[in-house]
């Protein structure tokens, strides 16, 4: 923390202009000695026209902009150097700055000393991360959400309940005799601790949703060989992505990609079709298609709808009937020889799928994100989990009549869970860990 620290913030492609970023107390001498332009105060938050310099030659021509703490996103003083972006010249730049006393920073180290120093809570970190790796417009709404701070009030609310609690068994326990304060019995403590579980899984069920929006649906696209898994993946990219021939069994590994279908992320996976594979390769494609479907959340069961159903057709509906799953008849282009209930009729060859892409939209409606505060990781997720645990055993406490006073231990364990969400009391190494996924320069 008592280091500077230089990192390229913008991507790490040839662009017209790329931005480098500096911050700690000293930033201003390491970038002093290189830059033509130099004064012995420079004003906050203005920039400057320059050269950055390696002794007399001019390595590129810049603007630099100035930042005093604390006023600062890492609330230290930061320099940030707008050059042009050759990779040739911004390594240059940052091997300068590395000369003259800076650091290459780590991943996220930008973003984790913002919140050591107190601009940010860990939601809020984690919610820069989000926004950057966000692919679609839902992701970018529900990582705003929590840049803008409404996720960690909603989390801090969640904390001030339990607090409340905690306030008044505290005061039982040690003030008595106070008899202007309530008395806690197992008779008002259990409906509270109820609402509060009651209370405690809707935010569980809503981060499920916050991370399905963020992450995208993973979605498997299987059936028998050659009915038409490939040409509906490359329907639905829009692209080439699949080899599609008439050849039963073309298919042999997974093959993947995204699609956005207006702020619903499907996360697709065709698999080889599933058959008695004829070597050990396609038997280890169609192993690999099972594994697929087990932890699929959606399942795209493609069937030819020009045959009729066969004995293997009728053993993926047999697998696949508690799934969340959408059966798909094929080959609508030469035509569909019988329905089944809730089924849609395509023709991936022609691409079209308008009716499958509606059925998806009509599916998965409940995940449009509507501005309310959302949680939206595993981490975030655990730690709900474990709070949820200790006020049931608090509960559990309270049904058998316990003192009071061993309720407090749970329910004050609680209340630590819920505030770690937002970083109070994390460890060094969960930081580390949660920095790590951040790029570099942020």
């Amino acid at each position: 923390m008592n280091e500077t620290i230089v990192s390229l913030s913008s991507g790490a492609i040839k662009a017209a202009i790329s931005l480098i970023r500096l911050s700690g107390d000293n930033c201003f001498d390491v970038v002093r000695p290189i830059f033509s332009n130099k004064k012995d105060d420079y004003e906050h938050q203005k920039f400057y026209y320059g050269y950055i310099m390696d002794n007399e030659e001019i390595v590129d021509e810049v603007m630099v902009s100035f930042f005093k703490a604390p006023k600062t996103f890492t609330c230290e003083n930061m320099v940030e150097i707008n050059c042009h972006g050759n990779p040739y010249i911004i390594q240059r730049i940052i091997a300068l700055c590395i000369k003259h006393g800076a650091r290459l920073a780590e991943r996220g180290e930008f973003t984790k000393r913002a919140f050591l120093n107190g601009r940010v809570d860990l939601v809020t970190a984690e919610s820069v991360n989000d926004l950057i790796n966000a692919t679609n417009k839902q992701a970018v709404k529900l990582a705003l959400s929590g840049l803008s701070g409404n996720t960690s009030k909603y989390v801090y609310d969640l904390a001030e309940k339990l607090l409340g609690v905690l306030t008044i068994i505290e005061v039982n326990i040690d003030y008595p005799e106070y008899d202007d304060v309530e008395q806690l019995t197992h008779e008002t403590i259990l409906p509270r601790l109820d609402l509060f579980i009651d209370s405690l899984d809707k935010v569980i069920q809503d981060t499920k949703k916050g991370q399905t929006i963020k992450n995208g649906i993973d979605t498997v696209i299987i059936g028998k060989p050659n009915v038409g898994k490939s040409s509906l993946l490359n329907a639905l990219l829009n692209e080439d992505k699949a080899i599609v021939t008439d050849i039963a069994g073309t298919t042999r590994d997974i093959v993947e990609g995204s699609i956005d279908l207006d702020g619903i992320s499907l996360n697709l996976i065709d698999t080889a079709g599933i058959r008695h594979g004829k070597n050990e390769i396609e038997q280890l494609g169609i192993k690999k298609s099972y594994d697929a479907l087990n932890k699929a959340q959606l399942v795209l069961l493609v069937l030819d709808g020009s045959t009729t159903l066969t004995k293997q057709d009728k053993e993926l509906l047999e697998l696949t009937k508690d799934k969340n799953r959408i059966i798909i008849l094929n080959k609508s282009d030469i035509k569909v020889n019988y329905n089944l209930d809730d089924s849609v009729i395509i023709s991936a060859k022609n691409g079209n799928i308008d009716e499958l892409i509606t059925k998806i939209k009509e599916k998965f409606k409940d995940l449009i994100y509507n501005e309310e505060p959302l949680l939206f990781n595993a981490r975030q997720l655990g730690l709900l989990n474990q709070a949820r645990l200790h006020l049931e055993e608090a509960r559990k406490q309270a049904m058998q009549n316990q003192v009071i006073d061993l309720l407090f231990i749970d329910i004050q364990d609680a209340y630590r869970n819920i505030l770690e969400i937002l970083g109070n009391s994390t460890s060094i190494d969960i930081l580390d860990n949660v920095f790590s996924k951040f790029c570099l320069g942020k």
